[in-house]
């Protein structure tokens, strides 16, 4: 791939044109809104005037709802050797397509599983989609040539090929972003009219399950709208699991032990219910979850007191596998959990202690 056309210069478009950038592929950016793309253009992303001709790739990253329209503009205009798009469903642009009568054996859908709270090509990064799942969409009427074609984008933003079906991605996508965004934000809706002092409480536990709720409503708007039937299907197995609990802690509140020991096993039930599901999930660089414990350091809200922790367990021999940070309420302070190897906890709280680093039990 020599050269490649971004159309829709916000934070997917720009962050997969500014690692296509970096690897030597000259990038084209367009937008609806022209101001965008010179902003891409000035991050380094490319260049916003039009090629030439046509270009060997073409990346539309537009709302699903805008997918189809801009597709097809760009193969009516014979604007590349090859088409995808990075919308984050996949079934309902193909058949919008197929509907038309196009041509699709030039086209193939995507989606890189990466992204951020922040939106447009100011929360652009190259590397975005390091490591990260990309999912391919080929049918049996995708040339060989588009699928090598989608394959080098994926090797140039160093992302990881997936192969799915298009529906099975949607339910896919359904299960592990678009339900999850919701209960996100449903939570987080507790909070917009709750007491002073109840949200100055908050700890790691809710900036956790809330972070992704602070995403821009429009753009989720979008993508729900593209993907309403397997969303509404999860919630409404979520909402069942609502009402089984909301009935178990009504039967804790029983002055009859009978009741509160019903109450006691269905909150138990779900409980291990969720540690079941929750040990499925990928661990680190996708591989099957490990056993990590966590080592708790006292640090202040200082420059350069992370650089330094991170070093003396670097002199300590030992591997940080995670991390994670709680600020501490009205305080210029905060817990660092390091998230390490069972066998390396021993050698880090000693070492860290000998460089006067207070370690919390």
């Amino acid at each position: 791939m020599r050269t490649a056309l971004v159309i829709g210069t916000g934070l997917i478009g720009t962050s997969a044109a500014l690692a296509l950038t970096q690897r030597g592929v000259v990038v084209h950016l367009a937008d609806h809104d022209p101001e965008q793309a010179r902003t891409a253009a000035a991050l380094g992303a490319g260049t916003d005037e039009a090629p030439d001709g046509p270009v060997d790739l073409a990346i539309v990253a537009a709302p699903p709802a805008h997918v189809a329209d801009v597709l097809a503009d760009a193969v009516r205009r014979g604007a590349a050797r090859g088409y995808i798009d990075v919308a984050s469903v996949k079934g309902g642009p193909r058949r919008e397509l197929e509907a038309r009568g196009l041509d699709l054996s030039s086209y193939i859908g995507t989606h890189p599983m990466s992204g951020r709270e922040k939106s447009g090509p100011l929360a652009a990064t190259a590397d975005l989609f390091e490591g990260r799942p990309w999912v391919l969409t080929p049918t049996r009427d995708t040339d060989t040539e588009v699928l090598n074609l989608a394959l080098e984008l994926v090797s140039h933003c160093r992302a990881v090929p997936v192969v799915m079906d298009a529906d099975a991605h949607d339910r896919a996508v359904a299960l592990v972003s678009h339900m999850p965004h919701l209960v996100s934000s449903m939570v987080a809706a507790r909070l917009e009219h709750a007491e002073e002092a109840a949200v100055r409480l908050c700890g790691q536990g809710i900036r956790d399950v809330t972070r992704i709720a602070a995403s821009d409503p429009g753009m989720w708007i979008d993508i729900l709208s593209a993907n309403p039937g397997p969303v509404a299907d999860l919630l409404t197995d979520v909402a069942a699991d609502l009402e089984e609990t909301v009935r178990a802690l009504r039967a804790l509140q029983s002055t009859d032990e009978d009741k509160r020991h019903e109450g006691t096993i269905g909150i138990e039930g779900m409980l291990r219910r969720g540690n079941a599901g929750q040990v499925r999930v990928p661990g680190k660089h996708g591989s099957a979850p490990r056993v990590y414990e966590t080592v708790a350091v006292l640090i202040s809200d200082q420059p350069g007191q992370l650089a330094r922790i991170f070093a003396d367990a670097g002199a300590a021999g030992v591997n940080i596998e995670d991390v994670r940070i709680e600020h501490a309420t009205g305080q210029q302070a905060g817990l660092v959990q390091l998230i390490v190897e069972p066998k390396a906890v021993a050698v880090l709280k000693a070492a860290l202690r000998e460089r006067g680093w207070a370690i919390r039990q």
